[in-house]
Parts: C-alpha cells; structure tokens; sequence
C-alpha cells in the first residue's frame, strides 16, 4: 500500500463517523509496531514524529526515512506526519523528505501571525501533495488538563480554517500532553459545536489522558484524528521493566527491546479498533 497524505483518510474518516489513530515514532521500533498493528485489525495509521522526537535523534532524516519505509511496506494505508513543528525549517526538511502530513503549530504565535505562517505551510504542503494540521486554542501542556477559558471558539475555528485553508485542525476541548492518568474530562458539547462550525476532519491532542469511553464519545460528537502517544509508552515501558527487573534480566537489548515493541505493538491494535468505534472494542 502506498503511502496517503492525511487529509484523504481523515476525510473518509469523518464521513463514516469513525476515528483515525495517530501514534507516536520515538524509536524504529514503534514504526514497526504501529505497522503491524494496523496491519492485524486492518485499519490505517498515522505514524507521528514530533518536533521533540527530531531533537532527540539530532536530525529528522534518520528517524524519518527509516519510517517513511517501514510505512511503504505496510499492507494498509499510512500516513507519515510531522507533528508539532514549530520550525519552519524542519517544515521545509520534511516536506523534501517526502512527510505527507506536516502539523504546524503556531498556536503560541500572535493570531494574525499564526494565520500567515500557516497559510503559507498549507501553501507549501499542498504543492507536494501533502496535508497539513494547524492547532487553535492551546492544548494543555504537561501540567495538568488546561484552563477553560483556553478553549476553542467555534466561530474562531470556522475562521481560521477559511484564513489558512488547513487540511484538519486540532482543538482544546479539554485533553492535555504527557497525562499518565487516563481521567481527563472532554467538553463533547464544544467538539459538537466546532464540528459544526468548520468544515475540516477535528484532532484530538493528548488523548493517552483520554478513557476509551471518552474517546468514543469525542468521534461520536464530532472529532476524527486522535492522537496518542505517553499511553502507549506506559505500556511499553512496563513490558521492558518487567523484564529487567526480573531474574538474570537479559543483556541483549533485542530480548528487552522486543517485548517492549511487542506490547505496545498490542496495545495500539486495540486503540486502533476503539477510535474507529468498532463495536466490542
């Protein structure tokens, strides 16, 4: 299966009222493990590298190549997405890397700022075929679920989406990055509101914060993308610990590494069935 530019499959998504999962690739080993989740429930799959992902490896292309082929050989439809860049550059990088999906994040720009850097992004992606995210309304940082009154306005969204021409948009509506707690309290009403008000696929940032019932309840209101990432490592990290921890843990990092992507590998299969609403999941 080639690859997909994002915006085609949210849309397909948000047409069917089901949601599509987005993980994200830290390590070579969560590509592999995303893949092949996606493969065993046969769903597609956003595969995200983040802008903090780049700084950790030193450079995008590493990273990025790397799972750029692992998506190709993937037997159902992938997306490779660059997430939360604020740097245009690495925008610029990604794009001659061949990313179909960049998310640019301008949401701590001046307003009228944000617009014209994000208009010029969608300007940019576009004439290589890819898709592009834009964040309105800050989403929570890595201290707790956000301030109310941080919230997206509906009437905004519909604005900024017609000023910057954006493929899909990421809204506060109550999640926030890096919660360990599943516990976080979503406002359905407002993602029923600026699902109305807008006419692209919703994204739902921090959703590891997020139960499955409230994930459920987000793509019945309205929502399409969602994004998961410290859930997944919870759950790998604690694969790869108990190993560790164990008797005579094992000094080849395949026998640790493995298990871990194993784990997460499993994890993300039944996310992906529980945001694309299949039933019993």
């Amino acid at each position: 299966m080639t690859l997909s530019a994002l915006a085609p499959l949210a849309q397909q998504a948000a047409a069917e009222r089901r949601g599509l999962a987005a993980f994200n690739v830290i390590h070579l080993e969560n590509a592999e493990a995303f893949t092949a989740a996606a493969e065993s429930v046969g769903l597609p799959v956003v595969l995200q590298i983040s802008q903090n992902a780049v700084k950790y490896h030193g450079s995008l292309a590493p990273i990025a190549l790397a799972g750029l082929e692992i998506a190709r050989r993937c037997t159902q439809p992938v997306v490779v997405h660059l997430d939360h860049a604020d740097d245009l550059d690495l925008v610029d990088e990604a794009l001659e890397l061949g990313l179909t999906s960049i998310m640019y994040d301008g949401s701590k720009l001046p307003d009228a700022e944000n617009r014209e850097r994000t208009r010029g992004v969608v300007e940019k992606a576009h004439a290589r075929g890819a898709s592009v995210e834009a964040e309105l309304g800050e989403v929570g940082g890595k201290d707790g679920v956000h301030d109310p009154s941080a919230r997206t306005d509906p009437g905004d969204a519909a604005r900024f989406v017609a000023d910057t021409g954006v493929d899909l948009l990421a809204v506060a509506v109550g999640s926030s990055h890096a919660m360990t707690t599943r516990d976080a309290a979503l406002d359905v009403d407002l993602i029923r509101a600026i699902a109305a008000a807008v006419d692209v696929p919703l994204v739902l940032h921090g959703s590891s914060g997020v139960s499955d019932q409230g994930i459920r309840d987000a793509v019945v209101a309205g929502m399409t993308k969602v994004n998961v990432s410290t859930h997944l490592n919870k759950v790998t990290t604690a694969a790869v610990t108990e190993i560790l921890t164990g008797t005579n843990p094992p000094v080849d990092t395949r026998k640790w590494f493995g298990p871990g992507r194993d784990a997460g590998r499993d994890e993300a299969a039944r996310l992906l069935e529980v945001i694309a609403g299949r039933p019993g999941a």
